[in-house]
């Protein structure tokens, strides 16, 4: 029980503004245990932001779009250099968020847009192109007894899945899963900033020169439909479209992968949730909710005060930075019961926050669910014997939001 002595005794933290290491990614949960019960809205002194730790105030703050602004959503945690800023100065950086960050009426009628192109009906049409980008990664070590299930599968499965809705040619996946990687490590925690500001710069050029060849190749693809309402009159620019594939580009996979990786952990370590979705492959939707709540690849969110307000009964005076403990939310005793047991039987696992709430609300959700069941799917009729390797250490990349394992060794007897 929250606050018990027991509890207390298991997670020694006593001040929150202290105790709290916003860029540890390993085992943050005893710590959201201990602040849901003592401190569910504190301030931080190292990230100067407000914390929140509970399911009903991330879901207020996510609900309030008026008063909790996205618009520090992907801006740099730290401020960029000035060497940063000269190189995406003059490299015609100009990149603005897709959706997260934007407010409405522009991201109402730029949602509007990306949604029905970027929707159920070509998510349905490519499933066996899923299907088949799966069983490829698959076919590429099921003979060898054993992998890095991060790195050979779950890095490039989502990417390749992704890119084949954007039209990105095979060949251009490692620049671009590159340049992802330089995005998330800029946004939300990397000291090196040099670097990635030219990435950034290569990255946004890309994605504006995809915009500029739809206008000269029509394609069957997100810009190529973005594109094609444009020039029938919808009112979306080629900068905003570009900035959709700035998004997406991003999003669409870096996040799968993650939810893939942490996914498979959690089913294999706890090896009776593995054997049941292998007897009941019914259970495998409810495996992949489970995995989004219990491992979210996302475990804290930011949003900004645009006026003075209140939080959990907490003063939030205007202009204040807010960090969301996504991955607190998922496990808060409040809305989930034994919400520290990982169980693929779990009645109430879709009332997690994994892909956020309101307005702004996750566009790629359903694709996520897809890949991954499929993915699962196609791992228990393949290779039902697969386990993690004995004695692995697994490390998470260091960052304030982004849960991601470096590494997931895999073994099965061949």
């Amino acid at each position: 029980m929250p606050g018990s002595a027991a509890q207390l005794a298991r997670c020694p933290f006593g001040d929150a503004a202290k105790d709290f290491d916003p860029f540890e990614m390993r085992d943050p949960f005893p710590f959201y245990e201990w602040a849901r019960a003592e401190a569910p809205v504190f301030f931080s002194d190292e990230l100067n932001y407000f914390v929140v730790a509970r399911h009903a105030d991330i879901k207020a703050v996510f609900d309030d779009w008026r008063t909790f602004s996205s618009e520090n959503a992907q801006a740099p945690l730290r401020p960029m250099c000035e060497e940063g800023k000269r190189i995406m100065r003059e490299g015609g950086f100009t990149a603005y968020s897709g959706l997260s960050a934007r407010v409405p009426p522009d991201h109402t009628r730029i949602r509007k847009l990306v949604q029905g192109c970027f929707g159920p009906r070509r998510f349905r049409a490519i499933e066996p192109e899923i299907k088949a980008i799966v069983n490829q990664a698959i076919d590429a070590f099921a003979d060898r007894g054993h992998a890095d299930f991060f790195r050979e599968f779950a890095y490039d499965v989502p990417a390749l899945v992704l890119f084949k809705l954007v039209g990105i040619p095979n060949m251009d996946v490692p620049r671009v899963k590159s340049w992802a990687v330089s995005r998330a490590l800029l946004t939300w925690g990397d000291e090196e900033q040099v670097g990635h500001a030219r990435n950034m710069v290569e990255y946004w050029n890309y994605c504006r020169e995809l915009v500029r060849l739809r206008h000269d190749d029509p394609s069957d693809d997100l810009p190529g439909d973005l594109v094609r309402l444009q020039n029938e009159g919808a009112e979306i620019s080629d900068e905003e479209i570009a900035g959709v594939l700035y998004s997406a580009l991003f999003a669409g996979h870096e996040t799968t992968t993650t939810l893939m990786a942490n996914g498979m952990r959690e089913l294999l370590q706890r090896r009776e949730n593995w054997e049941a979705i292998i007897a009941e492959p019914q259970l495998i939707p409810n495996a992949v909710e489970e995995s989004l709540r219990f491992s979210p690849s996302i475990v804290a969110w930011r949003r900004r005060a645009l006026k003075d307000t209140q939080i959990g009964g907490v003063p939030v005076p205007k202009n204040s930075n807010i960090l969301l403990l996504i991955g607190s939310a998922n496990r808060d005793e409040a809305v989930f019961s034994d919400p520290t047991r990982f169980n693929v039987r779990r009645s109430d696992a879709r009332s997690h926050l994994a892909f956020g709430y309101g307005i702004h609300t996750c566009v790629g959700q359903q694709l996520a669910r897809i890949e991954f069941a499929i993915a699962l799917g196609e791992l228990t009729r393949r290779l039902p014997g697969l386990r993690l390797a004995a004695d692995q250490k697994i490390d998470f990349v260091h960052n304030i939001s982004f849960r991601v394992p470096t590494a997931l060794r895999i073994e099965w007897d061949v």
